[in-house]
C-alpha cells in the first residue's frame, strides 16, 4: 500500500526561496551540506569580500577619469592622508587639503563645485562619478558650475575646504561608499550649502546607494537637481533640506533619498 503522504526526492521539489532571491542581492535561504554551506555559496562570498578589499585599496585610476572629460579644465588634489594606510588610520587627515594641493586651487565665483573623490571604494567613483557630473552639466545649464576637482584619500568632508579656496557658494561630494558583500561599487553623494572647514554632517543632504543594482545615475541626477535648486532658494542644506522632489519616471528604479550616517 502506497503512502500518499510520502513527498517527491528533494531534487524536485520547488525552491521557495527562489523568488526572494529576485527581490535583493542579500545571501538568504543558503543551502547546506551538512553542517556546512554548499561549495558554491563558499566561494561566492569568499569572492565578494575580496571584491569589497580590491575596491577600498585599488587605487582611483585618474588616467581613465580625466582622458573622459575631453578639453574640459579640472583639477586633482589630495588630502593630508599620504597614503592609503594612513588614510584608513586616520580619517581626519582625509577630511583636510594637503596644503600644496590647496594652493593649486584658484578663487573664483561659482554656484557649486563638483568633486569625485575615491573615498572607500574607487570603484564605485570610477564607475559613476563622471556619468552623474555629465547629467548634472546637462540639468544646471543656469549655474555656474566649477571644473570638477579629483580628490585621492578622501573624505566627504575634504569638500568643504576645496569649495572654500574655490569660493563656491555649494560643493557636491561623489564618492566611494564603504563596500559591503553584496555591492563592492555604490556611490554616495552630499550636498552642503554654504561649506566651511569643520561643517557639521547635520549640515549635508544625502543621495546613497548608487550603482547599477540601487539607484540609477539618471534617477539621482533628477533627485539632486531638485535638492541642489531647493537649497539655492532656501539657502541651507541638511535637517532643514527635506526631500519633497516628484518621483522620477523612468525605465529605471528610482530610489528615494537615504538619510545614513556619515562616517567618511
Amino acid at each position: 500500500m502506497t503512502d500518499d503522504r510520502i513527498t517527491s526526492p528533494t531534487s524536485q521539489i520547488p525552491d521557495p526561496w527562489q523568488d526572494l532571491r529576485q527581490l535583493t542581492r542579500a545571501r538568504i535561504g543558503l543551502g547546506r551540506t551538512g553542517n556546512g554551506l554548499k561549495t558554491n555559496d563558499v566561494l561566492d562570498f569568499q569572492a565578494s569580500h575580496a571584491q569589497a578589499r580590491d575596491a577600498v585599496h585599488t587605487p582611483l585610476n585618474i588616467e581613465i577619469l580625466t582622458g573622459s572629460l575631453g578639453d574640459e579644465p579640472y583639477y586633482c588634489v589630495q588630502s593630508r592622508a599620504p597614503d592609503r594606510s594612513t588614510y584608513l588610520r586616520r580619517p581626519d587627515l582625509g577630511r583636510r587639503l594637503d596644503p600644496e594641493a590647496a594652493a593649486t586651487l584658484p578663487k573664483g565665483d561659482w554656484d557649486v563645485v563638483f568633486v569625485a573623490g575615491d573615498g572607500l571604494s574607487s570603484f564605485a567613483t570610477q564607475q559613476s562619478a563622471i556619468s552623474l557630473f555629465r547629467a548634472m552639466q546637462a540639468q544646471l545649464a543656469d549655474w555656474t558650475v566649477a571644473p570638477l576637482v579629483i580628490a585621492t584619500q578622501a573624505r566627504v568632508a575634504l569638500g568643504d575646504e576645496i569649495a572654500v579656496m574655490l569660493g563656491a557658494r555649494m560643493v557636491v561630494m561623489m564618492i566611494g561608499e564603504r563596500p559591503g558583500l553584496s555591492v563592492a561599487d555604490s556611490m554616495g553623494v552630499y550636498l552642503t550649502y554654504g561649506p566651511y572647514v569643520g561643517c557639521p554632517d547635520s549640515s549635508r543632504n544625502c543621495l546613497s546607494n548608487i550603482h547599477p543594482h540601487g539607484m540609477t545615475v539618471p534617477a539621482a541626477a533628477a533627485k539632486l537637481s531638485w535638492l541642489m535648486r531647493e537649497a539655492r532658494h532656501l539657502k541651507l542644506t541638511g535637517v532643514g533640506l527635506k526631500d519633497a522632489a516628484p518621483e522620477v519616471v523612468t525605465l529605471e528604479t528610482s530610489v528615494p533619498l537615504l538619510e545614513k550616517d556619515n562616517d567618511q
